[in-house]
């Protein structure tokens, strides 16, 4: 059975998609789902940062065995779900893969556009939320907290953390359209 895959990415895999990826994977059941990150400009073979590690210690994670990696077209489109942390990483990889258009998504924008939403499968609540794309809210960018004060990696980790909790939560509750079949 074919695992439902996302992608997390930031600008070069050490802060906030090495965070999406961690707090996605410990939440989510490693045999429904994969969980992978990348950055568009990603330091090969980085360790997390620092504080990065600090914050997942606060929140109870481990950043473990991490290692950052430059997104490729490849990346995208064997991702079922694409979850960036700013525009500009969603225009990035909307250059590389335009086909990638209905699956890519803010993880602030796909949160919230995932709010209220009934949909029967994992693939029926992306392509939900990709039609409901026009009422997302304006403000749907994780800021970067590289190389800045310790209070902005506490902000931006709680509010990386606090979506997540509400996107896997959702995952986590529907089956996958193969699944649905099958159990027919």
């Amino acid at each position: 059975m074919k695992r439902f895959t996302i992608l997390t990415v930031c600008t070069a895999n050490i802060c906030r998609s090495p965070m999406m990826e961690i707090l996605f994977r410990d939440r989510l059941d490693t045999l429904r789902f994969e969980v992978a990150s990348a950055g568009v400009r990603g330091w090969e073979d980085a360790p997390v940062d620092s504080m990065v590690v600090l914050e997942l210690a606060r929140l109870g994670h481990e950043a473990q065995g991490h290692r950052s990696r430059t997104l490729d077209v490849h990346h995208v489109e064997q991702a079922d779900l694409v979850l960036t942390a700013a525009r500009d990483h969603r225009g990035a990889v909307l250059a590389m893969s335009p086909r990638a258009l209905r699956k890519t998504f803010t993880l602030l924008e796909f949160a919230a556009l995932i709010d209220g939403i009934e949909s029967d499968t994992l693939e029926d609540l992306v392509a939900d939320a990709s039609r409901r794309r026009s009422t997302a809210p304006t403000e749907v960018d994780v800021p970067d907290p590289y190389m800045r004060e310790p209070e902005v990696h506490h902000q931006v980790a709680d509010e990386i953390a606090g979506a997540v909790e509400l996107v896997a939560a959702r995952l986590a509750g529907l089956p996958a359209r193969q699944q649905a079949v099958w159990r027919h």
